[in-house]
């Protein structure tokens, strides 16, 4: 069983494509229900965030796996394949396993060392095991994941240059709004976990007063009483816009919220002496619609613009060290891979001479029945040893060799030589009823 990971994140693909690639929590289970239902996909595990949309799979071929997986995608999108290829990514094998630690770590975000992906990666996995579609790859895939990443940021200072997306949006919107957002009175749209970011961030730079509102008035309320701002029902939303100067949106609505009308409705309303009105749209599907930015007295800053200023900015400094702590965990990751790819092939081999020995046994039986139960005895415990020290050295042997690069070859070649039929492993074995999100390491796997 091999490891693919097809994608599409803000580095390959617009935010227009992210949002018909983006899975809403209540189709998670319905899509990967989809993907393992495919031919050559046996696991599934499906990461959805407004920067990114990538399927980790367990796959029996390359080709057949990549088919099934962009099939299933074209289906969400709703689009034909052909039209997402030029945003797909596709990684196998070792290099499947180095983009997903270097996800976990933060290395691959658009703000370098953000924290919130451990997260989402971790949500992804319980969403997996809660389907059963994460099997033993997988599992100790996601396992492994979530341990490097929180390796990276133990042990490294990525932290301090890896603020979250929201932090750095918000010191974009800092620089319309003369550089100052103390004072600044400020809204956001969304409860969840990016708004939640927000509210805290607009709270520690002193931002003031706060206002939340969301779909469900419950969250909003208990979101407010945590920060001393206040909660106001959806529907007076164009009300508050005409008294704020930032909003940040961050719903899970699928359609946008903050439409032409409504922005254009609060505006006839806005004091026209405040300054422009800051909209940070870090939702996708987006929560603010097209033509927004083209209102006189708005600026928006969303995830595209957010791409294209950060791209190009200061390499951060302790990349480095996470990216050796990243090939490290990969490569005691391949070795423990390669060394459980050739388990069932010495497993099947020590079966087929224990299958071998018994049938001579019994013929021996019916050949001398003179002998007696002490005698088979005997004879049975001489052939086993021998046996046993014929095959101990060869079966050492092929688990070193198949710890090296290539390794996969001499299971192989085993299993050519001696006929072997090594059954596949179930696509749910060895899930916990639990995620346990730091449990014993593989051997060679950091503690």
């Amino acid at each position: 069983m091999k490891l693919l990971v097809v994608g599409a994140s803000y580095r390959t693909a617009p935010v227009a494509t992210l949002e018909q690639l983006a899975v809403a929590p209540a189709d998670l289970t319905r899509t990967l229900d989809r993907l393992v239902a495919q031919s050559y996909v046996s696991e599934a595990v499906l990461v959805s965030t407004c920067n990114r949309v990538e399927v980790y799979a367990a796959v029996s071929g390359f080709h057949g796996g990549l088919g099934n997986i962009c099939a299933v995608l074209a289906e969400q999108a709703g689009a034909p394949a052909s039209s997402l290829a030029s945003h797909l990514y596709v990684h196998y094998d070792a290099v499947a396993v180095d983009h997903v630690f270097r996800v976990a770590a933060g290395l691959d975000s658009m703000v370098v060392g953000e924290a919130q992906i451990l997260g989402q990666l971790r949500d992804a996995y319980h969403w997996a095991t809660g389907a059963d579609s994460a099997g033993r790859l997988l599992h100790e895939l996601m396992q492994q994941a979530l341990r490097v990443g929180k390796r990276a940021h133990a042990e490294t200072g990525i932290d301090r240059a890896g603020q979250s997306v929201v932090s750095a949006a918000l010191g974009l919107a800092a620089t319309q709004l003369d550089g100052e957002l103390a004072g600044r009175p400020a809204l956001v749209v969304g409860a969840g976990a990016m708004g939640a970011l927000g509210v805290a961030s607009l709270s520690r730079l002193g931002a003031g007063p706060l206002t939340v509102t969301n779909r469900g008035a419950d969250r909003a309320m208990r979101l407010a009483e945590s920060y001393g701002a206040s909660a106001i029902p959806m529907a007076e939303l164009t009300d508050v816009l005409s008294t704020v100067d930032i909003v940040v949106a961050a719903t899970a609505a699928t359609e946008p919220v903050l439409t032409r009308d409504v922005v254009s409705r609060a505006l006839a309303d806005r004091d026209p002496d405040r300054g422009a009105l800051v909209l940070l749209d870090l939702a996708v599907p987006r929560d603010v619609e097209d033509g927004v930015a083209a209102l006189p007295g708005v600026e928006v800053i969303d995830i595209d613009r957010m791409a294209a200023i950060l791209a190009d900015g200061p390499a951060v400094a302790d990349a480095a060290a996470v990216d050796r702590i990243v090939a490290g965990e990969v490569e005691s990751f391949l070795t423990w891979l390669r060394g459980a790819d050739v388990a069932p092939t010495v497993a099947a081999l020590r079966s087929r001479a224990e299958d071998v020995v018994t049938v001579e046994l019994r013929r021996l039986g019916q050949r001398r029945p003179e002998l007696s139960a002490d005698q088979r005895a005997e004879v049975a415990r001489t052939v086993h040893r021998v046996v046993q020290r014929l095959l101990h050295q060869p079966t050492v042997k092929v688990r070193q060799l198949a710890a090296e690069p290539g390794g996969d070859q001499y299971a192989a070649l085993l299993r050519e030589l001696f006929d072997l039929q090594v059954p596949q492993t179930s696509p749910v074995d060895t899930v916990p009823d639990v995620v346990d999100t730091d449990p014993t390491p593989y051997p060679g796997g950091e503690r």
